[in-house]
C-alpha cells in the first residue's frame, strides 16, 4: 500500500546469528492480502487513521489524568501495511536481543562464518515465518525501542522515544469482520495504542527497564547453545498435551512455548514481565472501554463483538496462537484490566498512576492477581 508510512530498512547484515532482512522479507512475501482496496479508499483510510490518532489522545489523557498525554513529542505515528509493520519488528528484535547474538558470537567465533551464515539464514527464515503469521493479526503496537536501532530514522532518533504503527489492512479487515461502525472502530483501537505511547511518556525509564529485563530473559533462554535445541524439540513435543493437562490446573499459565523452558531463574524473570505486560495491556483496555456512548456511540456492541471472535477460529490457528503464547497475551490484557480496575476503584485513577513513578512501584505478578497487595505495598 504505497500511501502508508514505512519504517526505515533493517540495519546491515554481516555475519549475524539472525539474518534480519531476510526475516523481514520472508514476512513480506509469505504475509496474507489484506482487503481488496483502491488507491482512493486506502488514502481515505490512512487518513482517517490520522484524525482519529489524534482524537484520541485528549480522551487518554481525561480518563488516566496523566499529563503526558498533553504534547506527545517523544515518538511517531505511522499508519502501515503488514510488511512494514513485520520489518518494523525485525528492527525492534534486533535491538532487544542485541547483546544476548553478542554473546552468541563470542561463543561460536572458533564456527566458519559460511556456518554462522547458513545458521542465520535458517533462522531469519523461521522468523520470518511466525512474523507473517503475526502480521494479520496485530490491530496496533506501540515499539518503545525503535530510536535504539542502529537505522533509526534521525526524527526518531532526535525525539529518542518510539513509534506507534497502526496496522490499516488488519484495522480495515476487523471492522467489517465484526460490522461495526468504521469510525467507532479506528477511534476505539487508537485510544488503547495511545494509551501505550503515553504510558512511556509517563514513565521515561520503562523503556530502558524493560530492554534490560527482556535482555537477561532472552540471554538465559538462549545463551545456553547446547541445551537450547534440546529444550525446544522438549517444549514442541509437550505443547499439546499439556493442553490437555491445563483443564484442571489452578495456577495461571502464561502459556506458549517459553511455558516450558524455566528453570527457577527464568521463570523469575519471565514473571516480572509477565506482570509489566499485564499491567500497560490491562490498562490501555481500561481506557479504551472508558469511553461513554458520546465519545464511541457503539463502544458496547464493539467489545461483545470483539470479544467473540476467537471463538471462530480454525484448529491450525489456535495451536499456532497457542505455540506463539498469544491466548497466554489475551489474558494479560484481562488480569491486568481486574488490576486496574480494583486499584482505582479503591485509591482513585490518582492513587493508581503512582504506578509510573519507578520500576519499584512496578506491581509483581502475585500482586497482578491480589491488588490488595500491591496497594498495602504502596501505602495507599
Amino acid at each position: 500500500m504505497e500511501t502508508m508510512d514505512s519504517p526505515n530498512s533493517t540495519a546491515g547484515q554481516g555475519t549475524s546469528l539472525i539474518n534480519w532482512e531476510l526475516a523481514a522479507s520472508t514476512a513480506a512475501k509469505l504475509a496474507p492480502a489484506g482487503p481488496a482496496l483502491s488507491g482512493a479508499e486506502i488514502g481515505a483510510a490512512v487518513a482517517d487513521l490520522r484524525v482519529m490518532a489524534d482524537r484520541s489522545v485528549p480522551y487518554v489523557h481525561e480518563i488516566t489524568g496523566l499529563d503526558a498525554a498533553r504534547d506527545l513529542r517523544d515518538s511517531q505515528v505511522l499508519i502501515v501495511d503488514r510488511a512494514s509493520w513485520a520489518r518494523a519488528n525485525t528492527q525492534s528484535f534486533s535491538v532487544l536481543m542485541a547483546s544476548t547474538m553478542a554473546a552468541l558470537a563470542k561463543k561460536q567465533s572458533a564456527q566458519r562464518p559460511s556456518t554462522t551464515a547458513v545458521s542465520g539464514t535458517v533462522t531469519g527464515a523461521q522468523l520470518g515465518s511466525v512474523l507473517a503469521f503475526l502480521s494479520s493479526k496485530v490491530l496496533g503496537q506501540y515499539d518503545p525501542f525503535a530510536a535504539l536501532s542502529p537505522d533509526a530514522g534521525a526524527e526518531s532518533a532526535v525525539a529518542g522515544g518510539g513509534r506507534l504503527l497502526l496496522v490499516a489492512p488488519n484495522i480495515l479487515s476487523v471492522e467489517r469482520e465484526l460490522n461495526v461502525n468504521p469510525a467507532d472502530f479506528r477511534l476505539w483501537v487508537c485510544l488503547h495504542e495511545q494509551t501505550h505511547r503515553v504510558q512511556f511518556a509517563a514513565a521515561p525509564w520503562l523503556r530502558h527497564h524493560m530492554l534490560s529485563e527482556i535482555e537477561k530473559l532472552s540471554t538465559l533462554l538462549v545463551g545456553d547453545t547446547e541445551k537450547l535445541t534440546e529444550k525446544m524439540a522438549s517444549a514442541a513435543r509437550s505443547l499439546a498435551r499439556n493442553r490437555k493437562d491445563r483443564t484442571a490446573e489452578t495456577t495461571p499459565s502464561r502459556g506458549g512455548i517459553l511455558d516450558l523452558l524455566q528453570d527457577p531463574e527464568e521463570k523469575a524473570a519471565l514473571s516480572h514481565l509477565t506482570a509489566v505486560m499485564s499491567l500497560l495491556e490491562g490498562h490501555a483496555n481500561v481506557v479504551m472501554d472508558a469511553v461513554d456512548g458520546g465519545i464511541v456511540p457503539s463502544v458496547r456492541t464493539i467489545r461483545q463483538r470483539f470479544n467473540s471472535r476467537g471463538k471462530d477460529r480454525g484448529a491450525l490457528e489456535k495451536f499456532i496462537r497457542s505455540l506463539l503464547g498469544l491466548d497466554a497475551k489475551m489474558r494479560q490484557y484481562s488480569d491486568g484490566a481486574r488490576f486496574v480496575r480494583a486499584v482505582v476503584a479503591e485509591t482513585g485513577m490518582q492513587g493508581f498512576n503512582h504506578v509510573w513513578t519507578s520500576a519499584d512501584h512496578l506491581p509483581n505478578e502475585q500482586e497482578i492477581h491480589d491488588p490488595a497487595r500491591w496497594v498495602q505495598r504502596m501505602g495507599l
